[in-house]
């Protein structure tokens, strides 16, 4: 295998996550680190690595980095700080390729799932702050043909469903009865592509999800450009 290749993740990655579900303790963890860095950590970092010149041939403003820290997989440990929820891991896998100007996991971005219950691909910018919520709020409103467009291409509904959370009324500045009010109500500006366990084990998964992100590309260059950033 080389090192822009990849076969698909392996069956002990979700036998690991299902494990440390029940287990959510540091013990079980550090008795098992080794099986988390070879079932989990290094499959993820081969992807990133194998995933990162595709995504150079989508936009080269965006980051696949295979580190620990500060890289593009999100880390296992849970900030429990502010939680009621005080178990210390994560038990999912999140990889987020974000743009070269982003700074956490609210920037621009395509991200990887994978769970026991729940798999998917995601592109976009999810619970953005004020003054990005706003610019793409205004470029909806000032370029309603292009976006309505983009929103609604056959290639795009095909493989993704915008989702996220919204507002219950109008925001701020815009009438009740704007013909995009659906849209413009939105907190995030995500779009999910579902994936089924067999899709990430599958041997192709790489070309699935290259094909994926390429699809959703006039999504994220409208977010892009809303945000006055490059893609």
């Amino acid at each position: 295998m080389t090192e822009d290749s990849f076969d698909g993740f392996s069956p002990s990655l979700f036998t690991f996550l299902e494990e440390i579900a029940v287990n959510n303790n540091r013990e079980w963890f550090h008795a098992n680190k080794s099986r988390y860095e070879v079932d989990v950590r290094e499959p993820a970092f081969h992807w990133i690595r194998a995933m990162k010149p595709r995504l150079q041939a989508i936009s080269p403003c965006f980051l696949a980095v295979a580190r620990k820290v500060g890289g593009s997989m999100m880390r296992i440990h849970r900030d429990v700080r502010f939680s009621k929820n005080k178990e210390p891991y994560k038990t999912n896998v999140g990889i987020q390729f974000r743009h070269v100007l982003g700074k956490d996991v609210h920037a621009p971005g395509y991200y990887l799932h994978i769970s026991p219950e729940s798999n998917f691909l995601g592109v976009g910018i999810w619970r953005p702050d004020s003054s990005s919520l706003a610019k793409i709020r205004a470029s909806i409103h000032e370029h309603q043909e292009d976006w309505v467009e983009m929103r609604d291409d056959e290639g795009f509904q095909e493989l993704f469903e915008l989702g996220g959370d919204s507002l219950k009324r109008s925001p701020r500045g815009y009438d009740k009865d704007h013909p995009l009010l659906v849209d413009l109500k939105r907190k995030d500006f995500i779009a999910v592509h579902n994936l089924t366990p067999e899709d990430l084990l599958d041997e192709h998964f790489i070309d699935h999800a290259s094909d994926a992100f390429a699809a959703a590309t006039p999504f994220m260059e409208f977010l892009c450009e809303s945000l006055e950033v490059g893609f």
